[in-house]
């Protein structure tokens, strides 16, 4: 045989290999993510479901899911540990790094609108909106003396009634 025909046969073998040996590497990180694990650390089941270490045997993890609540997994069934700041904020929602209260962002807009000024909010609620259309009296009203000027202007569309046929 020649190399040309072996050629394909040798790159499939190449990309199989570094195909299986990424996996080799993502599997050893998670056995070494799973290892680190103490009591008191935060987890995220590969279920969603976040924890805190209680007890870590050999190939088991007890899990207090909430008070009261204490659950056994797999080892393989945890898959991530999370940092503290991490976990509190996720379950207990609470931001460390907060730089000041003014930075946030409102639940809802109102209080960006309010200009506490409730007599001029009743006012310009009152008035009407122009979005650039006009009546038909407006239209005949503003036409009339601009058609008179304007002789050569083009014919008026109509709705497809025409006059000649």
């Amino acid at each position: 045989m020649s190399l040309l025909t072996l050629l394909p046969f040798i790159v499939l073998i190449g990309a199989m290999f570094l195909m299986t040996r990424s996996a080799k590497k993502k599997q050893q990180q998670a056995a070494d993510m799973r290892n680190q694990m103490q009591p008191g650390s935060g987890v995220r089941t590969i279920g969603g479901m976040y924890a805190t270490v209680k007890e870590v045997n050999e190939d088991t993890v007890l899990v207090d899911a909430g008070p009261g609540v204490e659950l056994l997994f797999a080892k393989n069934a945890i898959g991530a540990v999370l940092t503290d700041d991490e976990y509190n904020r996720i379950v207990h929602g609470i931001e460390h790094d907060l730089k000041s209260d003014a930075d946030l962002v409102p639940d809802d807009a109102s209080s960006l609108t309010e200009t506490g000024d409730s007599a001029a909010d009743a006012s310009a609620d009152d008035k009407a909106v122009d979005l650039g259309k006009k009546d038909a009296a407006d239209e005949q009203a503003d036409d009339a003396p601009a058609g008179e000027a304007k002789t050569d202007e083009e014919p008026k569309k109509t709705d497809g009634d025409s006059e000649a046929k």
